[in-house]
């Protein structure tokens, strides 16, 4: 039985609202009888005897047949979101700075990203954790007025990404840690 962290994309941000104790019980009905929610931006963390391919495309099922949209979710085994929280080379807690993780389960998306921010030059930090993960620091209290931040809305890559801050993803590794030690 493998602990998996569940990042849904676009929900409680404008567009589609799902309250998580809904959430919840949709992901239960379909068979994570252990899902858990965490915040109310979408992250879950859940167990399956399945693999992430599977477990990504059981969970956009049963979120577009329980809420009627086009789900997308990023699925990662419990120690990738730990090794990429240990890899992520920004401060978890800063006055000036807030990190961010960006996830895609598309890596040439993410590829386009990357060139994308690189671009911004000597004044913008941002550093490819993996084939589905980019970190990237912005300015506190200017994130979505950062310049990556505004690549990121583009269409190409507001529909295949979803962005956590570093907070949130220690929050969930710590979850999804949790249940795989409880599930031992």
């Amino acid at each position: 039985m493998g602990s998996y962290a569940v990042f849904l994309r676009g929900i409680n941000v404008g567009g589609i609202n799902i309250r998580m104790a809904d959430l919840r019980e949709a992901l239960k009905g379909c068979g994570f009888t252990d899902a858990k929610t965490l915040l109310a931006s979408g992250n879950v963390v859940l167990t399956s005897g399945k693999d992430a391919a599977a477990v990504k495309r059981e969970c956009e099922k049963c979120l577009r047949d329980s809420f009627g949209y086009e789900a997308w979710v990023v699925v990662l085994p419990a120690d990738r979101v730990a090794w990429l929280v240990e890899a992520c080379p920004y401060p978890e807690d800063d006055k000036s700075t807030h990190s961010y993780i960006t996830l895609s389960s598309d890596a040439t998306v993410l590829d386009e990203l990357d060139q994308a921010g690189a671009a911004l030059g000597d004044g913008h930090r941002q550093q490819r954790l993996g084939p589905e993960a980019l970190a990237w620091l912005a300015p506190a209290g200017g994130t979505l007025d950062s310049p990556f931040s505004k690549i990121s809305a583009k269409a190409r890559f507001k529909a295949a990404t979803t962005t956590r801050n570093l907070r949130t993803m220690i929050k969930v590794r710590d979850a999804a840690t949790g249940l795989a030690k409880a599930g031992d």
